[in-house]
Order: structure tokens, then sequence, then C-alpha cells
């Protein structure tokens, strides 16, 4: 990964690694991004680059969750999370442990709507060795296809909860000017809400997690 202390972000231009499967120049993303709700930042983070560290991948797959209206939502049932959203700025991390094994990354969205956004999947492209020593793995398309694999492979944990993600120097998150094909589909391991089409991915993306019943994002519902 370039050293972002010398990336100019004054003008938002910076170069991604040549074996990025997006546009080679992207612009870094800032706070203004997710100062908008939850399904529509889970979209538009799909095909941008989340640089964390030494690795970096572009965001094949997300799901969205809303604070009110979704009973999946931690939301609906925490008190954590709602002051969470209440206190805490847009962008801020929300990770936890899921299932006892696996930490997931989310991103707090507050626009008209509020809530978060959950990071399920990347394409690596920076710091492939990296990844694969955490993951113990080779297999490149199974490094980050999931998300308690690519936290793992990132290597995020419960210790940037709550972190203002615009605070960390080692981390940024850029967009290309062009949007990928997105796919929508039902959110994986729900049981509430579970008729939600709020899962987003790149349609064709051989690094998802699961690419299940997809239909393209301006198709109808059947």
């Amino acid at each position: 990964m370039p050293n972002l202390d010398s990336v100019n972000f004054e003008h938002r231009t910076l170069k991604l690694e040549p074996r990025s499967a997006a546009h080679p120049n992207h612009t870094a993303i800032d706070r203004s991004f997710f100062k908008r709700s939850p399904l529509i930042c889970a979209q538009e983070l799909l095909g941008c680059c989340l640089y964390w560290g030494e690795t970096a991948g572009i965001i094949v797959e997300t799901e969205a969750y809303t604070e009110h209206g979704d009973e999946a939502s931690h939301a609906f049932v925490r008190n954590y999370t709602r002051l969470f959203i209440l206190e805490r700025p847009p962008g801020a991390l929300y990770i936890y442990l899921n299932y006892g094994v696996h930490w997931l990354l989310n991103f707090l969205a507050k626009g008209e709507t509020k809530g978060f956004v959950l990071i399920r999947a990347l394409q690596p492209v920076c710091g492939l060795d990296v990844m694969r020593r955490r993951r113990r793995t080779e297999k490149e398309k199974g490094l980050c296809s999931g998300p308690g694999k690519l936290t793992q492979a990132l290597g995020i944990t419960a210790k940037w909860n709550e972190k203002d993600f615009f605070s960390i120097r080692s981390a940024a998150l850029t967009r290309a000017a062009t949007k990928p094909s997105i796919a929508v589909d039902r959110r994986i391991g729900i049981t509430k809400s579970a008729h939600l089409e709020w899962r987003f991915f790149i349609a064709g993306s051989e690094y998802v997690s699961l690419a299940r019943r997809p239909r393209a994002l301006d198709e109808p519902s059947p």
C-alpha cells in the first residue's frame, strides 16, 4: 500500500496498484459519503477500494441495515447500538464478534435514514502475501470472500470498534468514476426481516461470498 501520508488528499486523487480490477485512478472518499442512507451507501461502496495498513481490496459485496424497521439490525434490540448511531459521526466503525468467532466490519451511515453497511467481501489487490499468511490459505478468491474472512485478512479486530475511520492514518477509501453493474439479493444468515433485498454485490464477481438468486438492480422484484 502507498504511504497515505504522502498522498495528496487535497486534490483527492490516489493511484491504485496496477493489479486492481477497478479504474487505476480513484478519488478519495470523505465523510460526506456516509451522510446518506445505508441503502445508498451499501450500493455506492461497490467498486470502491478499501485500504487498511499494507493490504487493500475492491469492495464487491455489502449489506445494509437500518436503525428503524429492520428487525435484523442490532439497533432493533441493542441500546448500545442505538446510542452508537446517535453519538458517533458518519463513517464510524462498528465492529462486533459474530457467533463468538469472526469480527465483522460495518460503517455507520447517517442520512435521513440511519444505520450500517456491512462489508461482506473484497477482491484483494494489495498485500496478498500478508493476507495469505493471516488466512493460512493460498487461494486468492477465498482470502476475503466473506465478512469474517476479510477482517482476518486485513487484520481488523475489536481494537478498531467505535473509531472514526477518517481519523485512521493507515486507512482510506477510494472510488472510481465508473460504477459497476450491481446485483441484489436477500441478506445472508438472516431470519428476521429476511424478505428485504438489502444485499448488494458486483454482478459476475468471482470474489463474493455467495452468488444466489441475483437480479440486476434495475429489474423488478418477482
